[in-house]
């Protein structure tokens, strides 16, 4: 049960944005702000005993659909994606001033013996993360403030998500291709 519920979570906090519009859309006033409230409560007990990190921005997304809930603000439902991107940027961030990088920590999961030419290709792109961080991060503070729903819904639910895609492929492509080849 345990294992469905962090996929059915993980789901549905994936498909924030989406679930936002069409929850706005089509179902109740405020029934959406209160379904994903519960959801990221749910999420909250299943994180508990796993990445203490990732506690601050479930928080800051239950006060967020809560309080949604309760003013009767759906507008508050639009900031959680600027809450993770700032999240994802403070965990890049610290990681690069007091190390091992994110990016290094990830790496030595699979290469726990990298040798320390990669150490400094590690920190720039875990710099370039945190770029990409901040950019997003703007990008859903303005189209919570200035869009219609539907420009937030597009660049949340999927701009964003492409250009996180774009960096993880594009990294993996230069990574595999062209520094195997120096």
């Amino acid at each position: 049960m345990r294992l469905f519920l962090q996929i059915v979570t993980s789901i549905v906090v994936i498909a924030y944005p989406l679930a936002v519009y069409f929850g706005l859309h089509y179902l109740p006033a405020g029934s959406i702000a209160l379904g994903l409230c519960a959801v990221l409560i749910i999420r909250l007990l299943l994180q508990q005993q796993q990445v203490k990190a990732l506690l601050l921005p479930i928080i800051v997304g239950i006060s967020l659909t809560a309080g949604s809930f309760i003013a009767k603000q759906n507008d508050w439902l639009l900031y959680y994606p600027v809450v993770i991107n700032l999240t994802m940027l403070s965990l890049f961030g610290y990681s690069l001033k007091h190390g091992p990088s994110m990016i290094e920590r990830l790496a030595r999961l699979k290469e726990p013996e990298l040798p320390d030419a990669a150490i400094g290709y590690l920190n720039r792109v875990t710099l370039i993360w945190c770029g990409l961080f901040i950019f997003n991060g703007a990008m859903a503070l303005y189209t919570a403030l200035y869009t219609s729903i539907e420009t937030w819904t597009l660049y949340n639910g999927l701009i964003a998500y492409l250009l996180i895609g774009s960096l993880l492929g594009g990294e993996w492509l230069y990574r595999t291709f062209w520094l195997k080849k120096s």
